[in-house]
């Protein structure tokens, strides 16, 4: 699915997906088996095979949900 990445006013980064219109912080960054998993306020677990610098944020990239 795909999703963007921004970082908020707080300076934290945040997931909005589009589809769902859902919009949620990230809470929790680990490393998977193919890339980086994010795992959002609601629960979700999303995985990316790379996350751009928060340099160049925001961004649409590819994700997909674990859980």
């Amino acid at each position: 699915m795909k999703v963007m990445l921004r970082m908020n006013d707080a300076g934290n980064l945040t997931v909005y997906v589009a589809k769902k219109d859902l919009e949620e912080e990230v809470v929790k960054q680990t490393d998977g088996e193919s890339g980086k998993i994010l795992t959002l306020a609601n629960g979700w677990e999303l995985e990316f095979r790379e996350i751009p610098n928060a340099a160049n944020l925001p961004q649409t990239v590819e994700a997909k949900r674990l859980v």
